[in-house]
């Protein structure tokens, strides 16, 4: 059995890291160099990094932030936030990233999934997904709906048959966020995480909701979730990543040890 990952997310918005509930009312919580380096430092398996308002405002990613928190950390790195295009993924690769994130432009544009893979190999594309509960419909049959730009666009598509088209794509990896629970601290969105873990074949990284350890151990074995991203519970020191590492351990969930 693979290790389930523990992964600090730094939103990044005008070159700092920001906090939101809900993807709203977002304040500045510090330098992601600095945070980048200090989870790194304690154990943080990967770090995802999100320039969450390039998309919206239709500019390219703060690509020397991306560089910058490179040279600092050797773990995996993933980026995203206003990549559109194989050449945008090129220029974070090339600033030091492992894998580049696509959401909104994936949605768009579903070809630049299989045009990333084809270029760069399906390891280094990571599908973002930003959904909704919005009730089940003949439109929406699992309930869930796709939102783009950060949280602002519903675009009528259907969760996890987008999941499984990006897939066939050639997404080699899925970062499911719940806007509903996203920073709510209340835990992950469990049902959705189930839902579309267990219909791909490819991993899926919870994300959204995790406010103590408890909730991570819930989404890796209930959700099915091959990794967590959690923010909010680190960002503000209520927890370490060893602390969350070893409480998993003692529930018998396999991670790499750290501590």
């Amino acid at each position: 059995m693979l290790s389930k990952r523990i992964i600090p997310c730094l939103d990044v918005r005008e070159g700092r890291t920001t906090k939101g509930v809900k993807f709203k009312n977002n304040i500045d919580i510090g330098d992601p160099v600095e945070m980048a380096r200090q989870y790194y430092d304690t154990g943080a398996d990967e770090i995802v990094f999100y320039d969450i308002t390039a998309s919206n405002e239709k500019r390219d990613i703060m690509i020397e932030v991306v560089r910058r928190v490179a040279e600092a950390i050797f773990i995996p790195f993933s980026v995203g936030g206003g990549i559109r295009t194989v050449e945008d993924m090129r220029r974070v690769l090339l600033a030091g990233a492992e894998k580049v994130s696509v959401n909104s432009a994936a949605v768009l544009n579903p070809d630049l999934l299989a045009q990333g893979a084809s270029a760069f190999g399906s390891q280094c594309v990571v599908l973002g997904m930003d959904a909704k509960y919005v009730g089940e419909s003949e439109k929406i049959p699992s309930g869930y709906e796709i939102v783009i730009n950060g949280g602002r666009t519903y675009m009528g598509i259907d969760a996890l048959q987008w999941a499984l088209r990006a897939q066939e794509l050639g997404a080699g990896e899925i970062c499911l966020n719940s806007i509903d629970a996203d920073g709510t601290k209340d835990g992950y969105e469990l049902n959705l995480t189930a839902l579309i873990s267990g219909h791909v074949g490819i991993p899926v990284i919870a994300s959204g909701g995790a406010g103590q350890p408890e909730h991570l151990r819930d989404v890796l074995s209930n959700g099915k979730a091959d990794a967590a991203l959690i923010a909010s519970m680190v960002h503000y020191g209520t927890y370490t990543i060893a602390e969350i590492k070893s409480y998993l351990a003692s529930c018998g969930i396999k991670v790499r040890k750290t501590w």
